[in-house]
């Protein structure tokens, strides 16, 4: 029974072990211990704060991000616009310099044509002198056939020839 009701000799032992346990953690253990716990506190703090600013820059990141991704589509719209307005400017200049062009060739067609007309006519001009002496040949041929023709002829431009 000694068990259930202790006796006044253990409990002051078990009092004094205790106390002297106590004591010993407290200046050797306490101190470490406490330290320790302090320690893993601020880490603790430290990685939520951490935490935080990482959440934080994440969702800075994410506007940042968001940010440059509309500038970049702002920007590549630009360029398109820009692109197509070069595009324009480069037809319309082609199509300038097309018709710059089919009015030289239209000009130099007219003028060919003006030249080979002119060609034309000289040619005609100079069969047309070519026939008319082969026929005033012919018919001088024809008219000087016999001497008394040709006598008759000579004189008249003997007289004509005398009155200038």
């Amino acid at each position: 029974m000694e068990l259930v009701t202790p006796g006044i000799g253990l409990i002051f032992w078990m009092t004094l072990s205790f106390a002297i346990v106590l004591f010993i953690l407290a200046k050797y253990a306490w101190k470490p211990i406490m330290n320790m716990l302090h320690e893993r506190e601020q880490f603790i703090e430290n990685a939520l704060s951490s935490a935080d600013k990482a959440k934080q820059e994440m969702a800075n990141l994410q506007s940042n991000n968001e940010q440059l991704l509309k500038e970049a589509k702002e920007e590549r719209d630009a360029l398109l616009r820009d692109a197509r307005k070069v595009r324009e400017n480069l037809i319309e200049e082609a199509k300038g310099k097309a018709q710059l062009e089919a009015n030289k060739i239209v000009e130099q067609a007219k003028e060919n044509i003006q030249f080979e007309k002119m060609n034309a006519i000289t040619d005609l001009k100079n069969q047309l002198a070519s026939l008319s002496v082969d026929i005033a040949e012919r018919i001088l041929r024809d008219e000087l056939s016999n001497v008394e023709k040709q006598k008759e002829v000579i004189n008249n431009l003997l007289k004509d020839i005398k009155f200038n």
